[in-house]
């Protein structure tokens, strides 16, 4: 028998050796990971806490078995429901608990009513009665699956519609029993699906409309931000080596681009919450998105605003400074207007001064309008020309955008019934901040409108 060789001894040596340090390393990455889980979104402590909390008031539940003696092994179902509705935020929760219950009871009704016309039709009629049923329900359920109305909100009861018609309807128990099964599983998703409801909605509730209204006015602060600082980055006679790393506000907006499909998730979702703050129940998410539409447009065009950014030595200093100052003032003035437009949102408020900075951006687009059909490039390369030329174009496009952002805000603070912003500072204290050579006393007005 051959003995191990040296090299081979050495190897599971320094593997043996070698293995404590590669485990705590591992564990420190994993500990990273789920420490940069919670830091994103402390929310998602506090509901992994409820569903953990709901499944314990479940299993205390089951122990109370003579005042439940009815739902013996069923109680899972009320297990199997709280893991499957109780989602991040209430509006996910009541959509999927409600046609939980909603399907379960279609569903079973039917399943019933089916199994009681194949039993009737005797035992050999029963198997082929009992295919036909199955097959029909569900291949008409499955194709409406296909209907993009109903997928969006719908999906999620029409699988269980067909799961629970199949289990109803091939069981083999008698009709009796059968209707005995199928009210003690109905009451035990009845019953987790309301513990979840209630849980998702009493314990630091998540309002994903609430996140929804959040991120519009985020996104067109962002856009705000690049155009702002876009003509100050875009005409300085400076190397754009280090400009990007430097200024995060220059590749923020790149989030937007892809917030299309969270967009409308939320915004299907949001219609299920009820009334909660200032969003009322029928509150108008539609215009959301169409105002989310309308950013993502306007994003796009910056991203390509931003590709002539990053290479602005491609063209001269002299032959940009001759569009410096319209262009400037369209990107500075629509900034402003979508800044504006973005604190009114996220304050919930109506105003007209988005106008005034849209009015002023569209009559410097005239100006560089104006400036353009005078050829300001006469004797210049055309090759330096191209670049100059484009992103004055594309500015003109985005004063379109921007005005086209600030009607769909308008359009939402009146379907929604923002307040003026005028009535936001009624009532407000002002404390005035005290000279070094008072008395120390401080003086509390009160200012009403």
């Amino acid at each position: 028998m051959a003995l191990p060789s040296a090299e081979h001894m050495t190897g599971c040596t320094h593997a043996t050796l070698t293995l404590p340090g590669k485990s705590w390393a591992k564990l420190v990455k994993v500990k990273s990971i789920v420490k940069k889980i919670g830091q994103d979104d402390p929310r998602r402590i506090i509901h992994s806490f409820k569903v953990g909390f709901a499944l314990v008031l479940i299993s205390i539940l089951q122990h109370f078995r003579p005042s439940f003696y009815g739902f013996g092994d069923n109680i899972i179902w009320a297990v199997l429901t709280v893991v499957l509705v109780l989602e991040f935020s209430v509006g996910a929760t009541l959509g999927k608990g409600l046609n939980r219950m909603l399907a379960t009871a279609l569903a079973g009704a039917l399943g019933l009513v089916t199994h009681r016309l194949a039993t009737l039709s005797g035992k050999k009629g029963k198997l082929v009665l009992s295919s036909i049923f199955v097959f029909v329900i569900a291949e008409t359920v499955t194709f409406m699956r296909f209907s993009p109305w109903l997928k969006a909100r719908y999906d999620y009861g029409l699988l269980i519609f067909i799961l629970t018609f199949c289990l109803v309807s091939l069981d083999y128990n008698t009709d009796s029993e059968l209707l005995e099964i199928a009210q003690e599983r109905l009451l035990t998703i009845i019953i987790g699906s309301c513990l979840s409801i209630v849980i998702c909605i009493c314990i630091c509730p998540v309002w994903v409309g609430k996140d929804l209204h959040n991120q519009i006015a985020a996104n067109i602060q962002k856009v705000a931000d690049f155009l702002e600082g876009f003509g100050d980055e875009y005409f300085n006679n400076s190397d754009k080596t280090e400009a990007g790393d430097a200024k995060p506000f220059l590749h923020i907006y790149k989030s937007i681009l892809s917030s299309k499909s969270s967009e409308e998730t939320m915004a299907i979702l949001a219609r299920w919450e009820p009334c909660h703050g200032r969003f009322r129940f029928r509150h108008p998410w539609k215009q959301y998105l169409k105002i989310g539409n309308l950013t993502r447009s306007c994003a796009y065009k910056i991203e390509t605003l931003s590709v002539y950014l990053f290479n602005s030595q491609q063209t001269p200093y002299e032959l940009r400074s001759r569009i410096q100052e319209t262009c400037t003032n369209i990107s500075l003035e629509s900034g402003k207007a979508l800044k504006e437009a973005s604190l009114l949102v996220k304050n919930m408020a109506k105003s007209s001064r988005p106008n005034l900075y849209v009015t002023n951006a569209k009559n410097a687009a005239e100006s560089l309008k104006s400036v353009l059909r005078t050829n300001p490039w006469e004797e210049a390369n055309h090759l330096e020309i191209i670049p100059a030329a484009t992103v004055a174009s594309l500015l003109i496009d985005v004063v379109i955008c921007i005005e086209n952002i600030c009607e769909a805000v308008e359009e939402l603070a009146s379907l929604a019934n923002f307040v003026p912003s005028e009535l936001l500072h009624r009532g407000t204290t002002v404390q005035p901040i005290c000279d070094e050579h008072d008395d120390g006393s401080v003086h509390v007005i009160t200012v009403n409108e």
